[in-house]
């Protein structure tokens, strides 16, 4: 009796992807992320319950704020360098337990030097530029190309997540720890940081510096540096993105920094449109990073575009005398469109770039996005004071809006890669008896 042949179509196609929360490797990488993400936001946070405590001045408070930026831009393009150089995973390792190393010190300076804790701050903001561009460089050595959004999402979703439910946490732990203890326990997350995540297997496209194919002579630490931002003139793209990013972040964001509390307090007199602003934008980002790690638009880079210029709605609700709802309902907005751009952006960083000058790249990223935002907060208030809020908030909701703009009209911008990605295959037909 003559029977049908049994169709391989079926098991011939590629399974699909298993899901990154599946990942052990990846899991790992997530925790020590989000540990060092709760720890970067945590010391701001703690040293300003010290000023409340009195243990610190305001002044003091300032000094070792700057302290700890400055130290994190001198150690962000090193760590980009030492990244692309050496092990990224020593790289996260010795740079995080030196931001744990700061901790203790840190503790022993608090209403005792000054000049100790300046010093700590800055030894922990070193740590903290120092392991930044090698997270990011190591989730393209851990993820496969096909779950890399899906892994940029998890980890903006856990930086906002702590974002979110920190300050209670913080607040609830200060009433029985004292800051000493807190700051310790800042220290703790940094050894979390620099012990959990694993050393990631062959990655598929992400050779680093260590692997046997690499030169066995190197260039000196200046030309490597300058060899990154060659590779980052490669891409119009990138170049066009932190265009977009500085206008963003340096105006927009800054403006809203310094606006939202004065507003709050003279146009609504109450610090509830603040509070409520401020955690509608904590909740559009997440709610922005649970789309985006599914949604795959066609043209993913005018999409983030789009939703980068979504920013500008911020400043233009502080503008307007509107019901406070509105601004609220703003803020919300932003925070969604500040994910439909930051996830696929890491995203194609990590798809782009060449695999063995990855952490250098991101470590320009994160330099002129962290590096132009303190300009921007001191320029804002002098600018209010001399033109008025609603100008300033005016020029700045426009270069939100048209400074993205403009880069999505940037060669390659469009994909946010060289060339448009090739349409999915259509499914085969089933086979019929």
């Amino acid at each position: 009796m003559a029977t049908t042949p049994t169709s391989t179509a079926a098991k011939s196609e590629t399974p699909p992807p298993r899901s990154i929360l599946r990942d052990t490797a990846f899991l790992r990488l997530w925790a020590g992320t989000t540990a060092s993400g709760l720890a970067t936001w945590a010391l701001p946070f703690v040293l300003g319950l010290a000023v409340l405590h009195r243990d610190l001045g305001a002044a003091g408070l300032g000094l070792v704020l700057a302290a700890r930026t400055a130290g994190f831009l001198a150690a962000v393009a090193v760590g980009g360098v030492l990244a692309d150089r050496h092990s990224r995973r020593a790289v996260v390792l010795w740079s995080a337990l030196a931001a744990a190393a700061a901790a203790p010190l840190l503790a022993l300076g608090l209403g005792r030097s000054l000049v100790l804790m300046t010093a700590a701050a800055a030894l922990a903001g070193a740590g903290q530029g120092a392991c930044r561009p090698a997270f990011q460089a190591l989730t393209a050595e851990t993820v496969d190309p096909e779950r890399r959004q899906q892994a940029n999402a998890a980890m903006t979703m856990a930086v906002r997540g702590s974002t979110l439910t920190g300050p209670a946490l913080t607040a609830l732990l200060a009433a029985f720890l004292d800051i000493g203890t807190l700051l310790l326990g800042i220290g703790l997350l940094w050894l979390v940081a620099a012990l959990v995540p694993g050393r990631p297997a062959a990655a598929t496209g992400s050779a680093t510096a260590a692997d046997p194919a690499a030169p066995a002579t190197r260039a000196g630490f200046r030309a490597e540096f300058l060899e990154g931002i060659r590779e980052a003139r490669r891409h119009p793209w990138f170049l066009a993105g932190l265009a977009a990013l500085v206008a963003v972040i340096a105006l927009g964001y800054s403006a809203t920094s310094v606006a939202l509390p004065l507003i709050s307090r003279d146009r609504y007199d109450t610090q509830w449109v603040l509070a409520a602003a401020m955690t509608a934008y904590t909740v559009g980002a997440l709610a922005g990073a649970l789309v985006i790690a599914r949604l795959r638009p066609r043209s993913q880079g005018w999409a983030a575009f789009a939703g980068l210029a979504a920013y500008g709605v911020a400043p233009l609700s502080l503008m307007l005398p509107v019901h406070p709802l509105v601004v609220v309902a703003a803020y919300a907005v932003a925070g969604i469109g500040i994910e439909l751009f930051n996830v696929p952006w890491f995203t194609a960083t990590q798809r782009e770039v060449a695999p063995d000058k990855l952490a250098r790249v991101s470590s320009l990223d994160f330099l002129v996005s962290y590096g132009l935002a303190p300009v921007g907060l001191a320029l804002i208030a002098p600018a209010i004071d001399a033109f008025g809020v609603t100008p300033v908030l005016g020029v700045c909701a426009a270069a939100c809006f048209l400074v993205p703009a403009a880069a999505a009209l940037a060669p390659t911008a469009r994909h946010f890669a060289r060339t448009a990605p090739a349409p999915a295959p259509a499914p085969a037909p089933a086979k019929s008896d």
